[in-house]
């Protein structure tokens, strides 16, 4: 499995650094935000290290499928049965800010655009 040893993600996936882990499955790991920016935030990787959703899908397309039914799987574990979010940024103009493959799944509150 690739892995990268400064990758932050990586680490958590690997057990090094803990965190609040919702669900996993052999090849990803759902956990808590720990700057959570709605009242469900949870974080969706893969255990394999890749920098983004262009690198998932062009080495693994099957499993860049098994991180969007996980963050499906999360959804429904946290109840979002109302509505959530998922998204995920590519690149630093995008606001990525750990480059490993992650999905946010976003809820608890409306999310609709425009607020308000």
């Amino acid at each position: 499995m690739n892995t990268d040893s400064d990758c932050l993600f990586c680490k958590i996936s690997s057990g090094v650094i803990p965190a609040d882990v919702i669900t996993e499955s052999n090849s990803a790991i759902a956990f808590r935000d720990i700057d959570p920016k709605a009242p469900t935030h949870v974080l969706v990787i893969s255990r394999e290290h890749f920098s983004d959703v262009d690198e998932l899908t062009a080495s693994d397309p099957n499993l860049a499928g098994e991180l969007l039914t996980l963050a499906a799987s999360v959804a429904k574990i946290e109840g979002l049965g109302t509505g959530y979010r998922i998204v995920t940024n590519i690149g630093q103009d995008a606001g990525q800010s750990v480059p490993h493959v992650h999905f946010h799944v976003l809820g608890g509150r409306s999310l609709a655009w425009p607020p308000g």
